[in-house]
């Protein structure tokens, strides 16, 4: 299932989704023009390499460019290829703006962090041998996704269903499709050596999305309660 968008109106113009979205994509298209040897520098200067966090290895002087625990949090805005980066910003589109109205900027700003921190130590632990520079934002919104179940559960959201070789457009609620997100990573990283099977760290994903969980409610505005009611208006069902 691909999310699309979903049907839960915000009140505020989205500046911080706006502005995370903006500055991953900067900084992906930088990597880009860096070329293949010094892209691949580049990842492992600001990427998060477990065994170098955890202070079982250490990168040479001239590539060590920010300090171990300084690289959890440049990790979050570094993407390895277009799909990686598009697959992110678009989850962070969808759900991101009604989170950042929940909680306000700032302290959307600082839960975002903390989510991919959260999600960035899950995965170094559980890789402490790993020299393998970790990156993306994924963890990050996997803390938004998990706010976003316990906030808006029944929001529907626009999803794609590939079924065979057709493709169908329905509306599922936001917690049936994030619920089989969180399973589907659950079972992946169960699959997957040290949970990053295919090279994705579905434990990061795990970690994040139980961190998210976790904080929204040390975080969200108190007249934002859990379990909203949808916002949607059933005239923008129709033709679907």
């Amino acid at each position: 299932m691909i999310p699309l968008r979903d049907d839960n109106p915000t009140r505020i113009k989205p500046v911080l989704t706006v502005t995370l979205i903006t500055i991953n994509c900067l900084v992906f298209f930088y990597q880009l023009s860096l070329g293949p040897r010094a892209g691949r520098l580049f990842l492992f200067q600001f990427g998060a390499i477990p065994s170098v966090i955890v202070g079982g290895a250490a990168l040479p002087a001239n590539v060590a460019a920010v300090p171990p625990f300084v690289s959890i949090f440049t990790s979050m805005f570094l993407h390895g290829s277009i799909l990686h980066l598009a697959g992110n910003m678009l989850y962070l589109w969808i759900f991101g703006n009604n989170i950042e109205e929940a909680l306000g900027r700032f302290r959307f700003l600082v839960f975002y962090l903390l989510c991919g921190f959260a999600a960035a130590m899950v995965h170094v632990l559980s890789n402490v041998d790993s020299t393998i520079p970790t990156i993306g934002a994924s963890g990050a919104i996997s803390g938004v996704l998990g706010a976003y179940l316990l906030l808006y559960p029944r929001a529907q959201v626009l999803t794609l269903v590939p079924f065979f070789f057709f493709i169908q457009l329905v509306y599922i609620p936001a917690g049936i499709v994030l619920s089989l997100w969180f399973l589907l990573q659950l079972a992946y990283g169960s699959l997957g050596e040290g949970g990053t099977g295919g090279g994705v760290a579905w434990w990061a994903h795990v970690g994040g999305f139980v961190a998210g969980m976790l904080l929204v409610g040390m975080f969200k505005k108190r007249n934002v309660r859990f379990f909203n009611p949808p916002h949607y208006h059933p005239s923008r069902f129709r033709g679907w």
